[in-house]
């Protein structure tokens, strides 16, 4: 634990220098002591101290002051550090207005002036009050904050792509948390701007832009270098095990991913189907020992960041980002994976972040505490976030189109979901409107067996319902299937007019897609078998491909 602050304020200089002497040499190898001779300056600094997650463990200050009395300033300090001990230095006229104010603000203990010996007035009082204040204080999250309201998309976004990128952060719900008003009141911030981001240096961001945001804890979003052996545009499972057997054969490998590595893996609250971890991991967990590992390798990884168009020039692919850079490389692999489709259903657009939910569920859980949610979809991924919020929400409610879980998902997740008494399974039950003022309120349910309708009371729905490539971004630039998956290898020679495009005397490699020296893995690849394990032997599989293209130049 950082070494907790000690603060003195006295207008009068010489008793200052004279407390704050006897008071570091006593105290200074285990508390940092800063003195103040206006009340207005040491309240600006405990604002500051607040923002930087500083510890305050005690207060002294002399009443008789011109600007600000005593009193004053500790009620004023009161409000941002609560819990902090305080004392006043008082002159014998001063000692009714002193016995009052432990009634009134609650003072700790006044001491009358002079304070000689220390040893036998000050040293004693002090160490109690110390040691009182340690008994109690317990130590506050060290990392981000992030003040907002529960059910804002702009908070919602913000707790995404923080927990997606495994950056810990302490969540503040302006209007049930008491401690987010202090730090609103200490950055000056009003409620009106929410979100307030708290960096661990205690600057503040109001309501930030993503890059602006990861560019402050220092993600990286430019690359290096301008030519790469290898480009991976996506950083799921896929493109993660692409980047490390990259990147351990020497291939000069870039990692590209534009939310957050490990793509929907890594807000799976419990895998227990991946071959080496017999108790399960969280997708966090796996994201997290991937990402160390590549980068250990010598991968390269921006995030986040955005590819908008890929050319060929010169046999060498030119990626374009976001931003405008242009990157070269001799190869590509596109693993973007999938994202869920969305819900179309009268409200769906209007609540989204503030109350319905693609994925999420492990960032949304604790605010779905006591409560009545809905899990639309019943995959693997959706029956995973249902045992996962169970532990909090009163009752979640598993929506099926078809009647029986047991039709689409994992037999283990199943058995698991029946054991659970506050998972309820609805089968042949779909939602056909959501309605509320700002935020989520009700949705319809209708059975599409009975054609029966009711409307029911929801503070939250987590949507599974299937998936669509992310490939829009490609347009015409590679072949696609109908369902807009890229076509490779064999595929290819069943489209009309492909062995009028394709010039090489060769045929497509398994895993090349219409343009030589493109690859892809994962679930983006058309006709790929879904699931984690696939997604990183598609990965594995690519890099051996590229090897062979590029053996080929």
């Amino acid at each position: 634990m950082k070494q907790p602050f000690i603060i003195l304020i006295d207008d009068d200089v010489q008793v200052l220098r004279s407390i704050q002497r006897d008071i570091s040499s006593q105290f200074r190898e285990d508390y940092r002591i800063s003195s103040f001779e206006s009340g207005r300056e040491a309240l600006d600094f405990m604002k500051a101290l607040k923002l930087k997650n500083e510890a305050l463990a005690l207060i002294i200050s002399d009443q008789r002051m011109p600007e600000m009395d005593g009193v004053t300033l500790l009620e004023k300090a009161r409000i941002i550090y609560p819990e902090t001990k305080n004392m006043l230095l008082t002159a014998y006229s001063d000692i009714e207005v002193a016995i009052k104010a432990i009634n009134d603000i609650k003072l700790d203990y006044y001491l009358p002036k002079p304070w000689s010996p220390p040893e036998e007035k000050l040293y004693p009082i002090m160490e109690d009050l110390l040691d009182d204040w340690h008994a109690a204080h317990k130590p506050d999250h060290e990392g981000i904050r992030i003040v907002g309201f529960q059910w804002s998309p702009k908070s919602h976004a913000l707790k995404e792509f923080l927990s997606g990128n495994l950056i810990p952060y302490l969540w503040l719900d302006v209007e049930n948390n008491g401690e987010a008003g202090k730090f609103l009141e200490s950055a000056k911030a009003e409620a009106d701007r929410l979100p307030l981001v708290v960096l661990r240096d205690g600057s503040v961001l109001l309501d930030p832009e993503i890059p602006a945001l990861a560019s402050q804890l220092g993600l990286k979003q430019k690359a290096t270098d301008k030519m790469y052996d290898v480009v991976i545009i996506g950083a799921g499972p896929a493109g993660l095990a692409a980047s490390v057997y990259g990147a351990t054969e020497g291939l000069k490998t870039l990692l590209i991913e534009k939310s957050n590595p490990g793509g929907q893996a890594s807000s799976s609250s419990r895998i227990e189907n991946y071959l080496g971890f017999p108790s399960g991991l969280s997708g966090a967990e796996l994201t997290r020992r991937a990402v160390t590992q590549t980068v250990r390798f010598g991968t390269e990884l921006l995030t986040p960041q955005e590819v908008k168009e890929i050319k060929v020039k010169d046999g060498y692919k030119v990626i374009t980002l976001s931003d405008g850079a242009e990157i070269f490389s001799r190869s590509i692999i596109i693993s973007t994976g999938v994202a869920y489709r969305k819900l179309e259903v009268p409200g769906a657009d209007q609540f989204t972040g503030a109350g319905v939910y693609y994925g999420s569920a492990a960032v949304e859980a604790h605010a779905c505490r006591n409560e009545i949610i809905y899990i639309i979809g019943g995959g693997n991924s959706a029956c995973q976030a249902a045992m996962y919020m169970c532990k909090f929400a009163k009752e979640v409610n598993m929506l099926l189109r078809k009647e029986a879980l047991s039709e689409v998902a994992a037999n283990y997740l199943v058995l698991q979901i029946r054991a659970v008494p506050n998972i309820k399974i609805l089968g042949n039950t779909e939602i056909i409107a959501m309605e509320g003022s700002e935020v989520l309120e009700t949705v319809t349910l209708w059975n599409n067996k009975t054609d029966e309708q009711k409307k029911v009371p929801a503070k939250a729905v987590f949507v599974y319902i299937g998936a669509r490539p992310s490939t829009d971004w490609l347009k015409d630039f590679v072949f696609k299937d109908e369902k807009g998956f890229i076509l490779t290898g064999s595929d290819l020679e069943k489209v009309d007019g492909f062995h009028t495009h394709w010039k090489l005397g060769r045929k497509p490699y398994l895993p090349e897609s219409s343009v030589p020296g493109v690859f892809v893995s994962g679930d983006v690849r058309s006709g790929a078998l879904t699931g984690i394990s696939s997604a990183v032997g598609e990965g594995a599989m690519a890099i051996r491909f590229v090897r062979k293209y590029l053996q080929e130049m």
